[in-house]
């Protein structure tokens, strides 16, 4: 039997899930989101992680699954979720450009994993960066580490897309800017239509990179034919 408080929900969550739309720019965070210290959060993703896996009838005592809720507590907190912490947030350190180079600097295959926010499942891909130095340059182990902190989030690559470039503006103090995203998403790899072969690609550009030359030249140097 279907009641209707699950059809007003197939209404309101699952396809508004499916649109693969976020709400925002920035993550949705409360405003008490570090009001707890991360043991307490894992004790008490502990404790509703297990009563989920007994919910689905899911032996605990059996000595493969005794430790899982911990695991997935810990993980969630310290691992995939940690880019949601603004205290683990990189230090772009910025270097003078003493050699004065203009051209233009790129980083592709950025590898990534994430998670969708809707189903919270994952989101794996690669990230490609360029940008133009104004005076300044960034270490480059630098540009994966920002991929990196806000990849490990709830995430709509959308929006994942537009707070890496944001970030790489503020950090360079350029706005010639370039950020390029093809993942592959397992809330259609491996649910709802089950396609294991697409991928999703995003882009966005500020400053020269609105020239549509220079964005020619950028997708030519990440292998792309958008």
């Amino acid at each position: 039997m279907i009641f209707k408080t699950d059809i007003n929900k197939t209404e309101l969550y699952d396809n508004f899930g499916e649109e693969h739309v976020g709400t925002s720019i920035e993550t949705p965070l409360r405003e008490d989101a570090f009001h707890l210290d991360d043991d307490t959060k894992i004790e008490i993703i502990e404790d509703l992680f297990r009563q989920i896996m007994i919910t689905l009838g899911l032996d605990l005592n059996d000595d493969s699954l005794k430790g899982t809720p911990y695991r997935v507590a810990k993980m969630y907190v310290k691992e995939i979720f940690s880019g949601l912490n603004p205290e683990n947030k990189p230090h772009a350190k910025i270097f003078d450009n003493k050699y004065k180079y203009r051209g233009m600097v790129v980083e592709k295959n950025i590898g990534f994993s994430s998670t969708c926010e809707h189903h919270f499942v994952p989101i794996i891909g690669k990230a490609h960066i360029a940008y133009i130095p104004n005076g300044h340059v960034v270490g480059l182990s630098k540009l994966n580490r920002i991929v990196d902190y806000y990849a490990r989030r709830p995430q709509v690559q959308e929006r994942m897309n537009r707070q890496i470039l944001n970030e790489l503006k503020e950090a360079l103090g350029t706005e010639d800017v370039a950020v390029a995203i093809d993942a592959k998403h397992f809330c259609v790899h491996s649910r709802g239509i089950k396609d294991i072969s697409s991928t999703t690609v995003t882009s966005e550009f500020s400053g020269k990179f609105l020239d549509n030359e220079l964005r020619k030249e950028f997708l030519l140097h990440v292998g792309s034919n958008s």
